[in-house]
């Protein structure tokens, strides 16, 4: 009897308005329990971008350039500076004071300039042929390729020739390939040799010669150098070895 009139009551609940509110309820409770777990969600979030950010602005870093001072140029620098010297030309000076202008040239480590304030052009004209101890140059007159142990200077034929450097006539010989040569010894083993001159020179072996005083003068009795321009053909050697006569002579 009693199971009888609970099921009928139970049936009626569930057919009956107490259903609809009951279910009314439970959806309600459903959507505040979503809303608040949305909104803890969305603080927490922003909790969290807030810290980041303030994480991220603590690990910024804020690069400096720093411009070096620009040295200025002191007098202690610019008077550790090697200073050239330029020699006087031996034109403009007398005898003593060229003297005295090598020695000082000398003494300050300029002995290039020292030799140039005191050597003078044997003969003035155009350089036909350089002097080449090394690279070989082609000799129009012997048709090859060859050293050149000299410089060619052209003149006219009969142009006078002067002696380089003041110095002794050592020796005037008559030699097959380059003619007329005539060698002045200027102490420490430098001399000045000039070839194709004409057969008669102007001093003797043995002569004492001033720097600027005529020799000889230009012929074309160097057979070797027949093909070119009447010059000269003018060498320097040291202690017995060519060197480049434009190293000594005046620029």
């Amino acid at each position: 009897m009693n199971s009888s009139s609970s099921g009928r009551r139970l049936e009626g609940f569930f057919t009956g308005k107490g259903f609809y509110i009951v279910l009314f309820l439970c959806a309600a409770v459903i959507g505040v329990s979503a809303w608040m777990m949305a909104a803890g969600n969305e603080t927490m979030a922003e909790d969290i971008g807030s810290q980041n950010g303030t994480r991220l602005e603590n690990k910024r870093v804020e690069t400096v350039i720093v411009t070096p001072p620009v040295r200025e140029k002191t007098a202690t620098a610019a008077q550790d500076e090697p200073q050239q010297v330029q020699a006087p030309a031996l034109a403009e000076l007398e005898p003593a004071e060229a003297e005295e202008s090598l020695a000082e040239a000398v003494q300050s480590g300029n002995a290039a300039e020292a030799a140039a304030s005191v050597y003078v052009w044997p003969v003035s004209g155009e350089l036909e042929r350089p002097y080449s101890s090394e690279e070989l140059s082609y000799d129009v007159t012997m048709r090859d390729w060859r050293t050149h142990g000299g410089v060619d200077i052209l003149a006219p034929l009969g142009e006078t020739v002067n002696a380089a450097h003041e110095g002794t006539v050592e020796s005037i010989v008559q030699d097959d390939l380059y003619g007329t040569v005539v060698t002045v010894s200027h102490g420490d083993g430098v001399r000045t040799v000039y070839a194709n001159l004409a057969e008669l020179p102007a001093v003797s072996a043995g002569d004492w010669v001033e720097a600027g005083q005529v020799i000889g003068s230009v012929g074309t009795t160097a057979l070797c150098e027949i093909g070119q321009g009447t010059h000269l053909h003018f060498a320097v050697t040291v202690d017995g070895e060519g060197v480049d006569p434009l190293n000594y002579l005046p620029a």
